[in-house]
């Protein structure tokens, strides 16, 4: 199980493969961040965010996580509007 509430079906490939590959990252915790905010925003992303969201799906899961949770600061290349609603939605899931 992975823990998504939402069919993939209706998503270009591009984006496919972004949804799974956000419920797939290997900790439990990002899956979670991750998935749930592919699962809500993933169509609705423009191009540019689409492509912001690609590149921090590189990024390991150890150090995305301290970013999200403010424990390290977000590396100036990925510290967008996008990655700030990812972060935000992740703490609003905590609440």
């Amino acid at each position: 199980m992975t823990g998504t509430v939402r069919s993939s079906a209706e998503l270009d490939i591009r984006r496919r493969r972004a949804h799974f590959r956000s419920w797939h990252r290997g900790t439990r915790e990002m899956d979670l961040i991750l998935g749930r905010f592919a699962d809500l925003e993933l169509s609705r992303l423009t191009l540019q965010e689409l492509d912001q969201f690609e590149a921090l799906l590189e990024v390991a899961d150890t150090e995305l996580f301290k970013w999200v949770t403010g424990e390290k600061p977000v590396l100036p290349a990925y510290d967008t509007p996008l990655f700030a609603r990812i972060a935000k939605g992740s703490r609003a899931q905590q609440d």
